[in-house]
């Protein structure tokens, strides 16, 4: 598949994913030829059973897994043909992540973990842009704070803002949600449903959370390593009951 095949439009796209684990007798197919497209500027939830291939497919998309066999392009870039080197450069400078987990380094204070990003990189950060990130998160009185120093909502607040301040192409979200009580998980939701409104972000979302799939513009489910449906415009309901049926 030639790299042009990828329209401007979309921001990351598998083509004929497979990712097979072990071998002979033992092996599990996690991804199973999956083919999905991603669009820019959309909120994508990707959801399944446990051992559906959910966190698989998104490791891939993101670059942190390699394929088995098949393709995957962030932009019009195919991630196989990238060296190591290549592959972390395009992670750094055009991906961002937010884990459950935070992930954010103890020792540096708010306002470093969000600009770790470009300071690894050696850029500045665009200093309007990450004023408006840490203002819209309602952080702007905790930059000085270390982690330790921050409730879980504030500290995935955090999380989120470091993904955005460096305007990635994509932002990859694993289960962001899923260490915080509801109040602050929807806060947390809404802040990246209005990246994805008023700046135009780019969200793929893994969740079990059919409150936090309602936020997405689209929901895919995968079922044994394949996709099996989507619904558009979700709602928490319909949601629920798609996933009673693959269950």
């Amino acid at each position: 598949m030639a790299a042009n095949t990828t329209s401007i439009e979309t921001a990351a796209i598998a083509v004929g994913a497979t990712k097979i684990y072990g071998a002979g007798d033992t092996a599990v197919r996690a991804l199973d030829g999956i083919d999905a497209a991603f669009a820019q500027g959309r909120f994508t939830a990707i959801m399944g059973p446990s051992g559906s291939g959910k966190s698989t497919l998104m490791h891939c998309l993101a670059g942190l897994d390699t394929l088995s066999s098949g393709q995957v392009f962030i932009g019009e870039t195919d991630l196989s043909t990238l060296s190591e080197r290549q592959l972390t450069l395009l992670r750094r400078d055009k991906v961002g992540f937010i884990f459950q987990a935070f992930n954010l380094v103890p020792t540096l204070t708010a306002l470093e973990n969000i600009t770790l990003p470009t300071d690894l990189a050696g850029s500045e950060p665009d200093q309007r842009w990450l004023d408006e990130v840490i203002n819209t998160v309602g952080m702007a009185d905790r930059m000085t704070h270390l982690p330790s120093e921050l409730s879980g909502g504030q500290q995935q607040r955090v999380a989120v803002s470091r993904a955005l301040a460096s305007r990635p192409e994509i932002i990859f979200a694993d289960e962001p949600t899923g260490n915080l009580d509801s109040t602050s998980g929807t806060e947390i939701l809404q802040f990246m449903r209005d990246a994805v409104d008023k700046h135009h972000q780019t969200i793929v979302m893994v969740t079990h959370d059919p409150v936090a799939a309602a936020f997405a513009d689209r929901v895919i489910f995968l079922a044994d390593g394949k996709v099996v449906d989507e619904l558009l415009d979700p709602t928490a309901e319909r949601v629920l009951d798609e996933m009673k049926k693959l269950h």
